[in-house]
């Protein structure tokens, strides 16, 4: 999710202005980065509940810490509402339920990134020890139900609690249960970014599986491997899943412009403050509504991050299907995407594996994999062989990458930890499964110490 809206008060004229501010996106090849985001949930360790956000111990003295030690500007909603730090390029923004998310700079090299997340461990450790908070590497809140996870009070989150329970079934769940690790990319031009979001959406299911890391959820086993993936799938399909359209052959970006103008809005913000919309499509903001001011950049920008399929466009590709996942595996994510997509041929070997699938195949293939993991298959096809396959098709990307960029040390080394899983056929949370129901008995205080950061 996104913080507070940016961009010009430009008045939108037509639809081709929103397509024209896509393209604005486009960058030359050797311009080309990677942004990380990865959220966390903070639990008290003496009880573990949910860490509150107000008060000293709470998040918004953390980030007021943070802040104090280690020279990150503060973004406020309203006078008091402390919700973002930024430094650098980077911000640590709060997600409904108060988880923390970083994301990150735009960066050329994994080893960057890999370096920026741990910085930011580092960044918040001493003042996470000092309130007795630790953070989890899951994708789910193991251990508490909606009730009992403190709200942070950012105006969009309340419209969004009164909006999405009228779309689906687990919206709440979504917003202050869920955690993930998701990668941005850049694209050259229309045809660039169409394959990009193509084989992205196609491949996203096999990702989800490779780190699907949130099996127990509400003190038990949630019956999924990633009951983060279920979540999502059961939150609001005008805005959220795999999108059909991407698949045809003249995708482009008016196709997902389209697709946005008719997705109902959350709200508009201006003069400080969110107002929701009541379920009026952004087309219809563009068209006149009544006693409303014309449509602006700003507001489609906002529009966009409220915008959730598995593989999002904006003036970049974000994708977006993994589970908050340990330190090893959470700098695997990107590296594994950015072999794929930045490599011309493993993009294009990445779409051969998967291309012969028809859409129906791939929503039961998320389906299958929110269920089991690693351990789904696809028309027969096991999903780890297809895991392991993609898995190469990166590491050889990567190599490529490597020599005509010069990166040296070899990128490619940040697979390992997916080697690993792969190696052992099970995903994350088929491990935490098992050792919940069997070493662990069902304890709250090892699964803790075990996926804690």
């Amino acid at each position: 999710m996104s913080g507070s809206p940016s961009g010009a008060e430009t008045v939108i004229e037509s639809i081709d202005d929103l397509v024209d501010h896509i393209r604005t996106g486009e960058k030359s090849r050797e311009l080309w980065k990677v942004g990380t985001e990865h959220e966390k949930i903070g639990l008290y360790r003496k009880d573990l509940s949910r860490v509150s956000y107000e008060g000293d111990d709470g998040i918004r003295g953390l980030l007021e810490e943070i802040s104090e030690s280690d020279g990150w500007s503060r973004t406020y909603e309203g006078d008091e509402i402390l919700v973002a730090l930024e430094k650098d390029g980077a911000s640590i923004t709060l997600e409904p339920g108060g988880q923390l998310e970083l994301s990150g700079a735009p960066l050329r090299t994994i080893h960057e990134t890999c370096s920026e997340f741990h910085q930011h461990l580092e960044v918040i450790r001493s003042p996470s020890e000092a309130r007795d908070i630790v953070w989890l590497s899951l994708g789910i809140d193991p251990c508490h139900s909606i009730r009992e996870v403190p709200k942070v009070p950012k105006q969009r989150y309340g419209v969004m609690r009164e909006y999405l329970p009228e779309k689906g079934t687990l919206p709440l769940e979504m917003m202050h249960l869920t955690s993930t690790v998701q990668a941005n990319f850049d694209f050259s031009d229309e045809n660039d970014m169409a394959k990009k979001m193509r084989t992205a959406t196609a491949v996203s299911p096999i990702v989800s599986a490779i780190f699907a890391n949130s099996s127990i959820a509400g003190g038990q086993d949630s019956g999924f491997i990633s009951k983060r993936v279920d979540i999502w799938q059961n939150t609001d399909r005008d805005r959220c899943g795999l999108l059909p359209f991407v698949f045809e052959d003249d995708f482009g970006y008016r196709d997902y412009v389209e697709w946005a103008l008719d997705v109902p809005m959350f709200f508009r913000f201006s003069g400080g403050s969110y107002r929701r919309m009541n379920g009026a499509s952004f087309r219809s903001l563009l068209d006149g509504l009544p006693d409303e001011s014309p449509a602006t950049l700003m507001d489609f920008e906002l529009h966009l991050t409220t915008l959730f399929p598995e593989v999002r466009l904006k003036r970049f590709i974000e994708v977006r299907g993994a589970d908050a996942v340990p330190p090893g595996l959470l700098c695997a994510l990107p590296a594994l995407w950015k072999g794929i997509l930045y490599d011309r041929d493993s993009l294009d070997a990445a779409w051969d594996l998967v291309s012969s699938w028809s859409f129906d195949e791939r929503r039961v293939a998320l389906d299958q994999v929110a269920r089991l993991g690693l351990k789904a298959a696809v028309e027969g096809r096991p999903v780890l062989e297809l895991a392991k396959d993609l898995l190469e098709i990166s590491a050889a990307g990567l190599g490529n990458l490597g020599v005509e960029q010069y990166i040296n040390p070899d990128e490619t080394s940040y697979l390992e930890p997916i080697r690993s899983v792969l190696e052992m056929g099970k995903s994350p949370g088929q491990i935490v499964r098992e050792k919940w129901i069997n070493s662990w008995s069902s304890s709250f205080e090892r699964l803790v110490d075990f996926s804690k950061f």
